[in-house]
């Protein structure tokens, strides 16, 4: 495949196309990162602006993506630069896609090592570790298992190893039937979690905390994270949406679809707080715990509870899906730069981004492993560096999803003629006239806003 060829690939079917999005938007942001986040942000408030958010700013940038994937029909650099160029622009605008195809990329290389870490717990959780233990041990197997270059390399590889496997068989063989299966399989896990742990944790308090909104908990800057989780959340900005847009048939509603995916994320996200929080609740831990919720926090209730062992690892069987719906997802890109700017067919492709992934991987297991060629000092943007890994997810976090989603944003609502976004979007006047409204200035606002704040140019 040349990068003058267009993307053959079709998604089967619209069910499809949202199954395979929103299993790519549902991954360790909604599971891992949103109940803890929303814990330390005063619950109820926080996902209150969270949802204004998603629809003020997530959706249409959501649209804005699968508008310039489908109608550039190529990897999303290909693609935006086609664009671009049919509405008599600048090729500079291919940088839009690149940098979203680099920057979940380089998410992508510690994603996967986080996604090990969940498969190391289905083990040893299954093996009763956390059963009747204290804190201390509890803690200790999680600091065990980041001080073990060895075994984090090892649980990383069989990540890498199922994701090329997967993504090999292309679209519909590999990307479609995975997530057939494994996204309703996930949340049905996940439901089912949440009722089990409604009934044996303190649901009412953790239905009050998530729902009450008390606006004296929410600072300004829980608003800003509010902001910019609802922007990260859909997997935005990271060439995911613009490739899977390249496989959407013409007929299909992009307004519609998007709805579907959004409404997906956010229920998922919240079936999450659900199925957490009332185990937070009734045994006495905090909402507020911050990144080791889900692997130093929820242990210790799986260990005080009936049936923790079982309970536990479905929980984290539940979490491996999750991650690994989204790994496939963010590594197709990637997949398709590759073939078409080598001319490879899908297998040597995917062998070698899944190859280069796996080799980026070893920066952030030797981040965490504390090896010494991986250990930094310093500061950057008034955050403190300790290692590789602070400066790969500062630079992704704080600087490339926050200036690749501005420049999509500028690139659907300003520089594609508007015709060709109305003939792609096909829906009522006034729908396409709010879309063009919240792409073209409240989105861009927004993420400039967020972005400054970021890098400490504005302190809130």
């Amino acid at each position: 495949m040349t990068n003058n060829q267009t993307i053959s690939s079709r998604w089967s079917s619209r069910l499809s196309f949202i199954l395979a999005s929103s299993a790519a938007a549902v991954g360790l942001g909604n599971i891992w990162k949103f109940p803890y986040v929303m814990g330390e942000n005063g619950g109820g408030a926080f996902v209150l602006i969270y949802l204004l958010c998603i629809l003020g700013i997530g959706i249409p940038i959501m649209i804005a993506e699968v508008i310039i994937g489908r109608r550039g029909r190529h990897s999303p650099g290909y693609a935006a630069k086609s664009v671009a160029l049919e509405s008599g622009k600048s090729s500079f605008w291919q940088s839009a896609g690149w940098l979203g195809m680099l920057t979940g990329y380089l998410v992508l290389s510690f994603y996967a090592v986080i996604a090990g870490w969940a498969l190391a717990y289905v083990f040893k959780a299954g093996q009763g570790l956390f059963e009747g233990a204290s804190a201390e041990q509890v803690g200790n197997v999680f600091t065990g298992l980041l001080s073990s270059p060895g075994e984090l390399m090892l649980w990383h590889s069989l990540i890498i190893v199922a994701t090329v496997l997967v993504v090999g068989n292309g679209v519909k063989n590999g990307l479609e039937r995975s997530v057939r299966l494994l996204l309703p399989a996930m949340i049905l896990l996940l439901v089912g979690i949440a009722i089990y742990v409604g009934n044996i944790g303190d649901f009412s308090a953790a239905i009050t905390f998530m729902f009450e909104p008390d606006f004296s908990k929410l600072s300004v800057n829980g608003v800003m994270i509010a902001l910019g989780h609802s922007f990260f959340t859909l997997g935005l900005a990271s060439g995911v949406v613009i490739m899977y847009g390249a496989y959407l048939p013409r007929e299909t509603s992009i307004v519609q679809t998007s709805l579907w995916i959004a409404v997906i994320d956010t229920i998922v996200a919240l079936l999450a707080g659900l199925a957490i929080f009332p185990l937070v609740f009734g045994f006495g831990l905090t909402p507020s715990e911050g990144p080791g919720l889900i692997f130093t926090t929820l242990p210790l209730a799986f260990a005080e509870m009936p049936a923790g062992t079982l309970l536990g690892t479905v929980f984290f069987v539940m979490l491996v899906i999750a991650a690994f719906t989204s790994a496939i997802a963010m590594i197709e890109s990637s997949v398709a730069f590759v073939a078409e700017k080598f001319s490879l067919s899908r297998w040597p492709a995917t062998l070698v981004s899944g190859l280069v992934l796996w080799l980026l991987g070893q920066l952030t297991i030797h981040s965490f492993a504390g090896s010494e060629w991986a250990q930094l000092s310093g500061e950057w943007l008034g955050k403190p560096i300790n290692s590789i890994f602070d400066i790969i997810d500062l630079l992704t976090s704080s600087i490339l999803l926050p200036l690749g989603g501005l420049l999509l944003a500028i690139l659907a609502g300003w520089v594609m003629k508007r015709e060709h976004s109305e003939n792609e979007l096909d829906s009522h006047k006034p729908v396409f006239d709010i879309w063009l409204l919240c792409v073209k200035y409240i989105a861009p606002v927004a993420i400039i806003i967020i972005f400054l704040q970021l890098i400490g140019f504005i302190k809130l």
